[in-house]
């Protein structure tokens, strides 16, 4: 295959007078405030094959072009090329509910076949024991459960300050490699629990599985925009989510069968996750995708003027992030507040809770594809801002709910829950598109660490605040938590870049 240069924003191929060019060119950002529409300068960290290899060998014929022709439209139809015809063919949304081939070019339009492959083997492996880390230090190590909890807060505490360093890690041009390593060192954190006889064992074990965890995002929303670019790119991150998704959730239901075995059952859920991120993290490094930035000049003073210009794109992301500090916490009002909620205060049947959690997975699952192909059309700000006040609208709900009291009360908590998941999937599918689709040239990766790194301050202090909150009463957690999310919400609309 003859390498092509990618310069079109649609994903169109051109190679400089007729001739072909040497690096595959995906742009993997815009900067701050660049509408959809222009090119990117084409030094602007392009994406290219390693040594020996052609570029896009691996990639299951996902950047294979013919002559004359946009990138993706070889024999075959390539993922790339379906997916952008997805975008802009106004029945998308009932292809997507209805023919698999459209679903499966969204899934596979980053990376292939074997890059979904990877996150579906991630994912299967991770929900196998994610639920089960607390039962295996009490169960297993027979540790109490104070101490528990603090090795593995322990663990999430170090993931976040790992984080920026994996942020300049990909801004030196890594990509499929950081993906790969935060697998593996998983995989070694789940080892570690398996040979753990004590304390200290399970949280070294935490540890490594913090730090795996907590860059994780990062390193797949890098690959994501390094191998696509404008809508195409939102529309990947949506379809990896939801295959993570369906396969945490997935995971988690086996391992709800299998824990009824005991410890062993355990122990072999821990087994079965290292093999599977030992995998997912062979097939993410067969990739081998990297991504170099301009050539290099003898005058420093073009890099150090590159680097001030810069400088307020990624101070307007830190904003961001910082004002989205309130939405991170929708993820733990499901698994946190929502049950103790039904339990202590409605005196519902733990039914209730298993049956929202059902519900939100189902709907994230089936609608966050549609809706983010539905919304292609919009600004992202402007998608997060609204998902801000349907999350507080859903909030206040959540208050009537328990205002309520009784069976009624959960029901209209049930009700309102689908609200909840809609600004949840609103939230998750603008966030991290509107960082990758505004990160300043040559520092995608610092834009994406700060804004998972501002999530998990979020959901560390989630918990405790949450349950702090509502032991004061319901009137004390949901109005609380509706302005605070309204103010971000506003903090948003007013301070995040353009996209």
């Amino acid at each position: 295959m003859t390498p092509l240069q990618q310069t079109s924003r649609t994903g169109g191929s051109t190679a400089r007078d007729g001739r072909p060019s040497d690096p595959l060119v995906a742009p993997d950002a815009r900067p701050y405030g660049e509408p959809d529409g222009p090119p990117r300068p084409e030094s602007d960290s392009p994406v290219r094959a390693e040594p020996g290899r052609p570029v896009g060998a691996g990639l299951d014929d996902q950047v294979r072009a013919e002559p004359g022709g946009p990138v993706g439209t070889g024999p075959g139809g390539p993922p790339r090329a379906r997916a952008a015809a997805l975008l802009t063919d106004p029945a998308a949304l009932f292809a997507l509910l209805t023919d698999p081939a459209a679903l499966f070019a969204l899934l596979t339009a980053a990376g292939g076949r074997r890059y979904a492959a990877a996150l579906l083997v991630d994912a299967l492996g991770t929900g196998l024991l994610r639920p089960f880390l607390l039962l295996y230090g009490i169960g297993v190590l027979r540790l109490d459960a104070g101490t528990v909890g603090l090795a593995m807060s322990t663990g999430m505490v170090a993931g976040l300050l790992v984080l920026p360093l994996t942020g300049r890690w990909i801004d030196r041009g890594a990509r499929s490699l950081p993906a790969a390593a935060t697998l593996l060192v998983r995989a070694a954190g789940a080892v570690a629990l398996l040979a753990a006889d004590g304390l200290g064992g399970f949280t070294a074990a935490a540890v490594l599985l913090g730090i795996g965890s907590q860059s994780w995002p990062t390193t797949h929303a890098a690959v994501v925009s390094t191998l696509t670019e404008g809508r195409v790119r939102d529309a990947a991150l949506a379809a990896g989510r939801t295959l993570r998704n369906a396969g945490l959730g997935a995971g988690a239901l086996l391992a709800t069968f299998a824990v009824a075995g005991g410890s062993g059952a355990i122990r072999l859920l821990a087994g079965v996750t290292a093999a599977a991120c030992l995998v997912a993290a062979g097939l993410v490094h067969s990739l081998r995708v990297t991504a170099t930035g301009p050539m290099p000049s003898p005058d420093p003073r073009p890099a150090a003027d590159s680097r001030r210009a810069a400088g307020p794109a990624l101070r307007r992301i830190s904003l961001l992030s910082a004002a989205g500090l309130p939405y991170a916490f929708c993820f733990d009002v499901l698994e946190v507040a929502l049950p103790a909620l039904l339990v202590l205060h409605l005196h519902a049947s733990p039914a209730w809770s298993s049956g929202v959690f059902v519900g939100n997975t189902v709907l994230v699952i089936t609608l966050q594809l549609a809706i983010v192909l539905r919304l292609a059309d919009r600004s992202r700000r402007a998608v997060l801002a609204a998902s801000g006040v349907v999350l507080a609208l859903s909030y206040l709900g959540f208050w009537a709910a328990a205002a309520i009291g009784g069976t009624a009360g959960a029901a209209t908590l049930a009700a309102v829950s689908v609200l909840f998941t809609l600004g949840e999937i609103l939230y998750s599918g603008s966030g991290t598109a509107l960082v990758a689709a505004t990160a300043p040239p040559g520092l995608l990766g610092r834009a994406l660490a700060r804004w998972e790194f501002s999530m998990g301050i979020g959901r560390a202090l989630a918990p405790v605040v949450l349950t702090t909150l509502l032991a004061v009463g319901p009137g004390a957690l949901w109005p609380v938590l509706a302005v605070a999310t309204l103010l971000a919400a506003a903090a948003v609309s007013r301070l995040a870049p353009t996209g």
